[in-house]
């Protein structure tokens, strides 16, 4: 394993290389993003834990997705069962590391929601976890927008601890406290890629919500067949996203498991 620092211009090859990986296998990555969201709905609903079990299984979920991208890299098939891969594949000590990591990974959220709760007096929590709507009188005697600022300030961090983690237990046999410590000096280090991959995702993100809500209000769809379009597309884009998660991690820490060349965008 070794720690790379990359140009800022790499987070663009990151951008590109999520979308070459999904574009390698698309029905696999969105069979194996509704089978994680159909999972963590049940689980959220089980009682008392309910709230913090799918948190607890974050890091692990999260080296079956990178299986997944590895071995679409190398061509092999790809089936749902490899979300549960951290879990089951690498051992008991592997496992261990992972619900210590997704133990961390819960507390660290819950300091995120308090960061909100303690700006808006828990407006945005209970949106986020009782549901309801907010209409824009609302909103504008509230403090939301600030609170979910509060809640990206903090969550950045955090975000940056365990972004490598997972796959550091998991690959790498790296203990949870020194993995979280690798992947938060990784990210640091290369700040200015990681800065420009964000944005880049960002403006699709964006780019994507508002063109296509413009193309319905233009073409006077109703609104719920402005959902139902919004919807699959915003799903392919978080998808994309989530395949990109696997090219930061080869360009952070050298993994070149197939030749430079088969990946786009080693080149510029």
């Amino acid at each position: 394993m070794r720690l790379i620092e990359v140009p800022a211009k790499t987070g663009y090859v990151w951008f590109r290389q999520g979308i070459w990986l999904f574009r390698r296998n698309p029905l696999a990555f969105l069979t194996l993003f509704f089978t994680y969201l159909l999972a963590m709905t049940l689980l959220s609903s089980v009682p008392v834990i309910g709230g913090v079990l799918p948190l607890i299984l974050v890091p692990g979920v999260a080296v079956g997705f990178m299986a997944a991208c590895r071995d679409t890299v190398a061509g092999k098939p790809v089936f749902p069962t490899i979300l549960v891969e951290g879990f089951r594949k690498y051992g008991n000590v592997v496992t261990r590391r992972l619900l210590t990591l997704g133990g961390a990974y819960a507390l660290g959220m819950m300091l995120v929601l308090a960061a909100s709760s303690l700006v808006d007096g828990g407006t945005l929590l209970r949106l986020m976890t009782v549901g309801g709507t907010l209409d824009g009188k609302t909103l504008e005697n509230s403090n939301v927008p600030l609170a979910m600022l509060a809640s990206i300030v903090v969550y950045v961090p955090l975000a940056m601890v365990f972004w490598f983690a997972p796959v550091l237990a998991a690959w790498h046999d790296v203990p949870p406290v020194k993995a979280m410590f690798f992947s938060l000096v990784s990210c640091w280090r290369n700040k200015g890629a990681f800065v420009v991959y964000g944005a880049l995702w960002m403006a699709v993100s964006v780019a994507v919500s508002l063109g296509l809500s413009a193309l319905m209000r233009a073409l006077g769809a109703a609104a719920s067949f402005a959902v139902a379009v919004l919807m699959p597309a915003l799903i392919i884009v978080t998808t994309m996203l989530y395949c990109s998660f696997y090219a930061t991690y080869r360009g952070c820490f050298g993994v070149q498991e197939k030749q430079a060349a088969e990946l786009p965008g080693t080149g510029f």
